[in-house]
């Protein structure tokens, strides 16, 4: 019988390995999923990891790469930090909602004045949001020692049921014929997130997912902080006794992690989706957990997951097309991935050692 024996050490072989061998598995198990759905498994596989790189139109898929690829970067690289100090936001989707109402808001307060300051503000505004929308988890943890995975998943689907309002309220379009959703801001060119280089899916909020990794990097190496944050995650009394404040940390860690959900919700209803409506938001803020830690917490990892979670997306969405696949199976096969990822983590600590059964 098969039996999981602890490691004396955590294997750094399976600990950076983990992630292609779930990789692989995910691949091989998906193809299982399509062939059960009555598709070809390799068609498939090949449309969602070939077509968009080097298929007959690839060059109008690959900047969608970056498009796709930028707003989970930047989520993931925040809730890395927390992760890393064992401080767990799981609501992610919700601060990325407020960041991309405030960021909007700040825009349409303002229409029809053009002016080089809007933009500048939006990005402001859509940190703040989404930094302040986490602020409530955070001082519900450090006030009444509430559990902020529960507190921060709870707020996802009251920001959902503000993005319904606004979207039918406040935001909605006065010249829409009743449509619910806001003003199309890609119209407004002092709002609009363009591209920097034409052609080529590099707007801010791209530059912005660069920034956030090299300064995560430098904050988690360099850092007296960075030392604290990991710390604090592998071992947490001795964190106390070298003078980390555990409060202090849950609203650094809450607060970068929304902040940085919130610029991605601003530079997504800016620029890619153009408008707050009603169905704006697509799950990246879950997402986003699969890239930080199919990435190991790292921020050069996260940026790397990110491109080939973004991969799945434009490949799934050709698929859809051309192969007929649901959305949902695509979701599946995405889940998968996070699915086997944890399963193949346990062999960083355990081992597997095949034992004799004992007789009763």
């Amino acid at each position: 019988m098969l039996k999981l024996e602890k490691r004396r050490q955590p294997s750094r072989a399976w600990a950076w390995g983990a992630p292609v061998v779930a990789v692989i598995a995910t691949i091989l198990a998906g193809g299982l999923l399509f062939a059960l759905d009555g598709t070809d498994p390799v068609a498939v596989i090949r449309t969602i990891f070939w077509d968009p790189l080097f298929g007959q139109h690839a060059s109008f898929y690959r900047p969608q790469l970056l498009v796709k690829a930028a707003p989970l970067v930047l989520i993931a690289i925040g809730l890395s930090l927390g992760f890393r100090a064992g401080i767990w936001n799981i609501g992610a989707e919700g601060q990325y909602i407020i960041g991309a109402l405030t960021g909007a808001g700040c825009a349409l307060a303002f229409y029809p004045m053009e002016g080089w300051f809007i933009f500048p503000l939006m990005v402001i505004c859509g940190a703040l949001g989404g930094c302040l929308w986490a602020m409530i988890p955070a001082a519900l943890k450090v006030v009444f020692g509430t559990n902020e995975i529960l507190v921060s998943l709870m707020l996802v689907y009251v920001a959902e049921k503000i993005l319904a309002s606004m979207s039918l309220g406040l935001l909605k379009n006065p010249e829409g014929y009743g449509f619910p959703g806001s003003r199309n801001l890609a119209q407004y060119p002092s709002a609009h997130n363009a591209e920097i280089v034409a052609g080529t899916g590099m707007h801010w909020g791209v530059a912005a997912a660069l920034i956030a990794v090299i300064f995560a990097y430098v904050l988690l190496n360099r850092h007296l902080l960075g030392f604290q944050i990991r710390l604090t995650g592998e071992a947490p009394r001795a964190a106390r006794f070298a003078g980390v404040v555990p409060a202090r940390l849950v609203v650094f860690c809450l607060g970068a992690s929304g902040a940085l959900a919130g610029l991605a919700g601003m530079f997504e209803v800016a620029g890619p989706s153009g408008q707050i409506s009603i169905d704006f938001n697509v799950g990246y803020g879950f997402t986003a957990i699969i890239v930080a830690f199919l990435g190991r917490l790292h921020p050069v990892g996260i940026l790397l997951a990110g491109l080939l979670m973004a991969l799945t997306y434009v490949g799934g969405g050709i698929s859809q097309s051309a192969q007929g696949l649901p959305a949902a199976t695509i979701q599946m096969f995405q889940g998968m991935l996070l699915f086997f990822l944890l399963a193949f983590d346990v062999l960083t600590n355990y081992r597997l050692r095949l034992t004799r059964r004992e007789v009763a």
